[in-house]
């Protein structure tokens, strides 16, 4: 819309089509008619944006002039005055949808200018509506072309080939599994220790599946109290409680005709899990303060890192939401029981870190992936990640050494083999001697492997000379090739 909005008034009266006008004209470009006729001329030759009728006139009322206006220019927004605030055409006329706005007479000159102005951006925007609508049916081969190269993309970035994994790891015959069940639409619950990845697992399972072009939401049940959760997952209705100023859709109406991912689904309260078996079992849902049900095809996948099967016996869990979410069980190996992800895991979590912090790391010393590689990892994957950003964020060079290492992280590398006198003096065992040279020993392992194997700057940190440091040395058995230690 270039210039001012045209706004046409039509009124048989002269004093009222004057008084419209001269409050008008100071925002709009104002056309008058003082008749049905006359309005149609200017109709014909005009391009008018908003047309404003008085619902008395001569030969034909205002609604039913209007009426014939909107079969013949419908991209005009139609007003109407009316002294009569009971009349059943005027308000069958709006209520129907031909007529945008009704105003009552006497009319105030600062509400009249808002209702045109309100009509008149209604006009350019279902102009612009009008011409999106057809740039995508001109763009729509195009737009299918991106749609499918997003869904690649999308796969690529969450598919199973993304969940990183070493060579004979237990993820790969877990992702066969997943993969398998993938395509048809059953819950599956997700089972293991917490920064396991059963979120990733979810998502590849998501995005091979054919709900894959419709939303995967996830919501960690365990984080919210009952009232909260069910306002998250269902929605609620404005003033369904206090601070609910606005309307809200949940999680199942977002997740329509895709997946919705519940962590944590063992926290979920057995008030609650009453609600949610509910859900799975109709389909259906109540948002707060709603007054009627809402329906949602949604696919479920649950996660959680309880033994849910311990749970429904001690009568924590309910045995037929179990059976409701447990479609398919599959168990995420913890960090410990494969070994052979921790350095690719620690590679791709050097690579995120180094493009995140804008720091060129390279990679890490022999001796840091040795002691990654001896850590239990009670966090599992999400702790590993955690330990790579932190040593990024202090490196200084391009390569990771076990200096940066966190203690705990370091110290489970200082015996590198099994050692009697080290257990023992770990314990509440063994004399004095023995449990003193088993911490001398320890001691001088973590400082060898923090200097990377440099005699010298082990010997002045110790204290020691480098006569001294070879003895001892010789004495715990370390003085060999640190490769075999690696």
């Amino acid at each position: 819309m270039s210039g001012p909005p045209v706004v046409l008034v039509v009124d048989d009266e002269v004093r009222s089509l004057e008084a419209l006008r001269r409050v008008l004209e100071e925002e709009f470009v104002v056309l008058t008619a003082r008749s049905a006729e006359e309005a149609e001329a200017v109709l014909g030759r005009e391009w008018v944006h908003v047309i404003l009728c008085d619902q008395r006139m001569p030969g034909q009322t205002g609604v039913e002039f209007l009426r014939r206006v909107r079969e013949q220019w419908p991209d005009v927004v139609r007003m109407i005055l009316s002294g009569y605030t009971d009349s059943e055409d005027i308000i069958a006329a709006v209520n129907e949808g031909g007529i945008y706005e009704y105003i009552t007479k006497p009319w105030d000159p600062d509400e009249l200018v808002r209702s045109v102005r309100r009509g008149a951006e209604l006009h350019r925007l279902q102009r612009e509506n009008r011409a999106l609508a057809l740039e995508l049916r001109m763009a729509e081969p195009t737009l299918a072309r991106a749609v499918a190269e997003k869904g690649a993309r999308l796969r690529r970035r969450f598919g199973f080939d993304a969940i990183v994994r070493g060579e004979g790891s237990p993820l790969e015959a877990l992702c066969r599994l997943a993969a398998r069940i993938a395509a048809y639409d059953i819950p599956v619950l997700l089972t293991g220790e917490s920064g396991t990845g059963k979120e990733l697992l979810a998502r590849a399972i998501h995005y091979a599946s054919p709900r894959s072009g419709r939303p995967f939401v996830v919501e960690n049940c365990g984080a919210l109290p009952d009232q909260l959760l069910e306002s998250e997952l269902f929605g609620h209705k404005r003033g369904a409680f206090t601070g609910a100023f606005a309307d809200h859709e949940g999680l199942f109406a977002q997740a329509d005709g895709g997946t919705l991912f519940l962590d944590e689904i063992g926290e979920v309260s057995p008030t609650f899990q009453v609600k949610l078996l509910r859900v799975l079992q109709e389909g259906e849902f109540r948002p707060l303060g709603a007054s009627r049900p809402r329906r949602a095809d949604v696919r479920i996948i649950a996660a959680t890192n309880r033994d849910l099967e311990a749970e429904v016996r001690a009568g924590r869990f309910r045995e037929d939401l179990f059976y409701r979410i447990a479609g398919f069980v599959l168990e995420v190996p913890p960090l410990r029981a494969r070994p052979m992800d921790i350095a690719p895991l620690a590679q791709h979590a050097l690579e995120a870190a180094t493009r995140r912090f804008g720091k060129e790391v390279q990679g890490f010393a022999p001796e840091t992936l040795a002691c990654l590689e001896a850590y239990p990892w009670p966090g599992n994957a999400r702790q590993l990640v955690h330990e790579v950003n932190r040593m990024v964020a202090l490196a200084d060079g391009p390569v990771l050494g076990p200096d940066l290492l966190s203690p705990s992280v370091l110290h489970a590398r200082a015996a590198p083999r099994p050692d009697p006198v080290a257990e023992e003096a770990a314990g509440t065992g063994g004399g004095l001697r023995e449990r003193v040279e088993a911490l001398e020993r320890r001691i001088l392992y973590e400082t060898l492997v923090r200097h990377r194997w440099n005699k010298s700057r082990a010997a002045e940190e110790l204290g020691l000379s480098r006569v001294g440091l070879r003895s001892k040395l010789q004495r715990y058995g370390l003085d060999g090739d640190r490769r075999e230690r690696a």
